[in-house]
């Protein structure tokens, strides 16, 4: 019995911005600061390999010293909105009744929701009163591929049932404003909003990709390098330099016994479905694949169409991949990075 990934759809926030019409903002933002850093400041957003962005809220209030109750609301109000358009969209998609669901996942780390936005999603779409819920809230980047991996889990145990994986972030609404570090500056210049769904079967008769491994690596003693601090102004964002550097010399225990354990290597994969966490992630990454004659092209086109919306991005490439109809045999692996600090991947076959 296997496990597929039958759809992916997206969904897009009613904002949307340049990089180019994001800087008179940004220089604005800077008045008061000395004339060098402002340059490096405004260098670190048009060098950031992204030349657009979707956001939840205007970019004018993005730059208003909203309160963290005020940018929550909006970000509850937009999950709600987003979440059950992207799921409608993907049952559409798959022609798949909403009440045919067994599973549902949500995933978001970039506000606060109790209930979970699952719950929402039960009343809004009448799914069934017997669904299974998770919510998965503090995995950051990574939570896009976790939530793959508990449905499969989920499906694996369960033949000829139904998930779906729903992915919701808004990293604009974590902006601080009164918080002039490179953290915050460079997470502000990569990061963008957006949603996505994934459906997943366990049916004899499911299309789509067949998922043949999957698992989780952690690096030990890197909890501190990557997550938020829960502030009175809201969610700040930690990002330490050193993540793309960490990523390398671990990339040989992430990538190769994995491949091994599922009876693969590296020349074996057609397709690098790779999170774009942002422009020197992607470039480290770049270059340990293309040592291996592999290129994440679709990656880099992802983040400079959309940024990173943390989550909801590999979901993307994903889609991008999966709307090609790659050929029977084909394979992907997809990669992720997030809080913890851990690696998460999952091998698919077409």
């Amino acid at each position: 019995m296997s496990v597929r990934i039958t759809t992916v759809t997206k969904e897009l926030p009613p904002y949307t911005r340049s990089t180019s019409e994001i800087l008179p903002f940004v220089s604005q933002w800077l008045e008061g600061q000395e004339e060098r850093f402002k340059r490096k400041v405004l260098k670190i957003f048009e060098n950031a390999a992204v030349d657009k962005r979707y956001g939840i809220m205007s970019i004018e209030e993005v730059f208003t010293a909203t309160s963290f109750e005020a940018k929550n609301d909006i970000y509850i109000r937009e999950a709600k909105k987003m979440g059950s358009s992207v799921l409608q969209k993907a049952l559409k998609k798959a022609a798949w009744a909403p009440d045919s669901l067994d599973y549902i996942i949500t995933v978001s780390c970039t506000g606060i929701m109790i209930p979970s936005l699952d719950a929402y999603l039960i009343n809004e779409l009448n799914l069934r009163q017997d669904i299974v819920r998770l919510p998965v809230t503090e995995m950051g980047c990574a939570a896009g591929v976790s939530g793959i991996i508990y449905a499969k889990n989920f499906l694996k145990a369960n033949p000829r049932k139904r998930a779906a994986v729903i992915a919701v972030e808004s990293p604009t609404a974590t902006f601080q404003l009164n918080d002039y570090s490179m953290t915050n500056i460079v997470s502000a210049a990569i990061f963008g909003d957006g949603a996505a769904c994934a459906l997943l079967s366990s049916e004899k008769e499911a299309t789509g990709p067949r998922i043949v491994g999957d698992g989780m690596y952690h690096f030990y003693d890197s909890t501190n390098m990557m997550g938020f601090k829960l502030r009175n102004t809201g969610l700040q964002m930690i990002l330490n330099p050193s993540v793309p550097e960490t990523i390398a010399i671990h990339f040989p225990k992430i990538i190769n016994p994995f491949l091994e354990k599922n009876g693969r290597t590296i020349n074996d994969i057609t397709n690098l479905i790779f999170h774009p966490g942002g422009k020197k992630i992607v470039h480290t990454v770049e270059q340990l694949f293309g040592s291996m004659g592999k290129n994440i092209d679709d990656t880099k086109e992802i983040l400079k169409e959309y940024g990173n919306m943390s989550s909801v991005t590999i979901l993307y490439v994903l889609e991008k991949f999966m709307n090609r109809n790659p050929k029977k045999g084909d394979t992907g692996l997809m990669l992720s990075f997030g809080p913890g600090f851990s690696a998460q991947r999952v091998l698919l076959e077409w």
